[in-house]
């Protein structure tokens, strides 16, 4: 074997390495790409809570939810007694209520939904950047729980 053979024979070995080392890298992103825009991983933070004085038994409740890119809520079920102000605060948001279309708000917008709302979408509509809404629920004082997840029997 000469010495030209050598050299070529430590480049291919090299750039099998290479590769081999791309695609493990590649294969082992995937499922973390696939669970982070697949997943329901929002972030909800109370806001505000307090009773409304005037109002006997009623509360004014804000919560902030943020998406990474690509996140989305559990579809859920609003309690019967909420009244719900959504606003956009950054980025887009896709949101669908039952027996209504699914519509994309982006920052600045507002909906509102009425008690008892079933809410089958509620996900960033970007793949690339984060989104944050703030809903605002006028709920009765005694119901600890805004949603219940359609998922499971428990509540948030």
């Amino acid at each position: 074997m000469n010495i030209h053979n050598f050299d070529l024979v430590k480049k291919m070995k090299m750039r099998t390495k290479s590769i081999s080392a791309l695609l493990l890298a590649i294969i082992m992103m995937a499922p973390a790409a696939v669970i982070g825009t697949t997943g329901y991983n929002d972030a909800i933070k109370t806001n505000f809570s307090q009773p409304i004085s005037n109002v006997p038994g009623k509360s004014l409740v804000a919560v902030e939810v943020s998406y990474p890119p690509g996140g989305a809520s559990a579809p859920h079920h609003h309690t019967d007694s909420a009244f719900i102000y959504a606003y956009v605060v950054s980025g887009q948001i896709a949101s669908q209520v039952e027996g209504q279309p699914e519509h994309i708000y982006r920052a600045g917008e507002c909906w509102n939904e009425t008690p008892g709302a079933h809410h089958l979408i509620s996900r960033n509509a970007s793949n690339t950047e984060p989104a944050k809404l703030l809903a605002v629920f006028v709920v009765d004082t005694e119901h600890n729980a805004l949603t219940t997840p359609d998922h499971a029997g428990g509540s948030r």
